[in-house]
């Protein structure tokens, strides 16, 4: 079996294992994954996760999410997109798209009509904040929005005031005034598959440390990806939760912010005290 010996040898068996996991049809198994690679199936998986966040399961998974999704979006009906996304029930097209949206698949089309969205605009030293969450978690952290903004991205969704745990409201405020600290707390925020991989590697940037586009895009083993990069990272729906403060310019200045540099550059400054 193959033993990567440079990054590059690691990056053009992902991209040879991605393309493959993206092909129509039923995804292939591991076993099968490692024979076209000419890899062992345990080294595949630890180098394929090391280099997307993802297993190969999870990154197949990932993709019929994100092929149901285009199809809801554009007027699909469920039971089409179930199996045009390459689900092989809709039992497992159901329950994956309960995970990933926190919705049922039909409302997603609809524009997340008959969700439920409890909101609250919190106080932090940083000025207020609005904290919105489904059954599933939290779907919108942002300094400055209120009701009519939640209204624009969740236009047909049941909006709900004061409906958020106090529990769930105070966490939040307490990663912001110390934005260092890990938070527990459950998240409903979809994304697509390369959204998913921006965030979670803006999730393993050490507190009080920062990267560029292009340094993220290296990390997931896309390097020329630095405008998508930046793309993800501004769709960002969970301000500090997913900590996209810690994007900075390539010249190491801060660049820009979607609630203005004063307020990434204090928690910069926080999590560096």
């Amino acid at each position: 079996m193959t033993i990567p010996r440079t990054t590059k040898d690691a990056e053009d068996m992902v991209k040879q294992v991605a393309r493959l996991l993206d092909e129509d049809g039923k995804a292939p198994s591991l076993a099968e994954l490692a024979d076209a690679v000419d890899y062992s199936p345990g080294h595949l998986q630890r180098v394929f996760k090391q280099v997307t966040g993802l297993s190969p399961a999870a990154f197949a998974r990932a993709i019929r999410e994100e092929r149901a999704v285009a199809a809801l979006e554009n007027g699909a009906r469920v039971t089409d997109a179930i199996y045009d996304a390459g689900f092989d029930s809709p039992a497992r097209f159901y329950a994956a798209m309960q995970r990933r949206l926190g919705m049922a698949p039909s409302a997603w089309r609809r524009g997340g009509a008959g969700v439920r969205i409890g909101w609250t605009v919190a106080e932090s030293s940083l000025g207020p904040v609005l904290v919105a969450a489904t059954q599933s978690g939290i779907c919108r952290v942002a300094f400055g929005e209120g009701e009519d903004d939640l209204h624009t991205r969740f236009p047909n969704a049941d909006l709900v005031e004061n409906a958020v745990p106090d529990d769930l409201a105070k966490k939040v405020v307490a990663v912001i005034e110390r934005p260092s600290h890990r938070a527990d707390v459950p998240l409903d925020v979809g994304g697509t598959p390369f959204q998913r991989r921006v965030w979670e590697q803006l999730n393993a940037i050490p507190a009080g440390e920062t990267r560029s586009y292009a340094d993220i895009a290296e990390a997931i083993g896309n390097p020329k990806a630095s405008r998508a990069v930046g793309g993800a990272n501004g769709a960002n729906p969970v301000a500090v939760i997913v900590p996209c403060h810690r994007v900075v310019a390539a010249d190491g200045t801060l660049g820009g912010y979607a609630y203005g540099t004063k307020i990434k550059a204090e928690l910069l400054r926080r999590e560096r005290a």
